[in-house]
């Protein structure tokens, strides 16, 4: 063997060791771990992630580092979690929009939902919350479509990311309103907004929503899932206001690319769903409306399929144009 063959036999034995150690999941995280967000800091998403990223560095004696993609959609974050090495040393955070609606709502994605990852569990489900800015002359959502219905175009709402667009475009069809949509980068700007008063409704996920409801910041009008909301159990659904079966959900859930060692998933599977029943994450995610949810990698794949098809039906029914 000369001297190259030498080398490149080395270097292929050290590529063979090294795709072994990464699968041994007992050795496994070795390093610290890349955990992205694809989504702008302030929202729904970023709390969970950061939650979620103490935890899993508890767990496992490593960094778990929040690396905030922000971008329309999540579709940045949702392209790096896609191309990432499959080794458990990128994991990402998403919304089910990404994975349930964007494909319906975007003429080309550079990823593929059902096919690029490998979900480890879903962390939380639950409906949005229907909120104004104090100043609307609307105690209800029946009142709010009223008023909408009065003075039409003049309302504005916020609209952040594909879910959100989707689920205002189906209340406004299903209430038969015109209003404005003003897009935001993403939920804590938009509340930040809504709050000063700039934009007059919003559907926002609870963990943001409620805090400012209980300071009296803002009003909420309504939920958005069928059942009455754990954390506001006096406020109506919109489905009981006069829009029967409206539904609007939100869920997030952690993602690794599809290539993934089972076993790694398995260990990550394990430790977040210990640290979704963790009491103080627990209260907290429970305090602020939603229901923690914790399952097998097969149940998420499941409800992603489900939930693609019902995505794919609303927006024939609405006739929604792809972007």
């Amino acid at each position: 063997m000369h001297h190259a063959a030498h080398i490149a036999a080395a270097s292929l034995m050290v590529c063979f060791a090294s795709a072994a150690y990464a699968q041994k999941p007992d050795t496994y995280p070795s390093r610290p771990v890349r955990f992205v967000a694809p989504f702008v800091a302030g929202g729904p998403s970023d709390i969970l992630s950061r939650m979620m990223a103490a935890k899993l560095g508890e767990a496992f004696g490593q960094q778990f580092v929040v690396d905030n993609r922000g971008s329309a959609g999540g579709i940045v974050g949702f392209e790096i979690g896609a191309k990432a090495p499959p080794d458990g040393y990128t994991i990402m955070l998403a919304a089910n929009s990404g994975l349930t609606i964007n494909q319906h709502v975007y003429k080309k994605l550079p990823y593929d939902p059902e096919r690029d990852y490998m979900p480890i569990t879903q962390l939380t489900s639950g409906g949005n919350v229907m909120v104004v800015h104090p100043s609307v002359a609307a105690k209800s959502v029946s009142e709010f479509i009223a008023l909408a219905k009065a003075q039409p175009g003049k309302l504005n709402y916020a609209t952040t990311g594909t879910g959100n667009v989707l689920g205002i475009a189906n209340f406004t069809k299903s209430a038969n309103i015109n209003m404005t949509p003003i897009a935001y980068k993403g939920t804590g700007q938009a509340v930040i907004e809504l709050i000063g008063g700039h934009v007059q409704m919003f559907m926002m996920n609870p963990l943001v929503a409620i805090p400012h409801v209980k300071s009296g910041k803002l009003r909420a009008l309504g939920v958005t899932s069928l059942e009455r909301n754990i954390a506001l159990p006096d406020l109506p659904t919109v489905h009981e206001s006069g829009l029967p079966n409206f539904k609007y959900l939100t869920w997030h859930s952690i993602l690794a690319p599809v290539a993934t060692p089972r076993p790694i998933i398995n260990r990550l599977n394990a430790e977040l769903v210990k640290a979704l029943n963790a009491p103080d994450v627990k209260q907290k995610i429970q305090g602020e409306g939603l229901s923690v949810v914790g399952n097998k990698p097969e149940d998420v794949m499941a409800l992603i399929k489900a939930e693609s098809k019902e995505t794919a039906e609303l927006v024939k029914v609405i006739n929604f144009q792809k972007i």
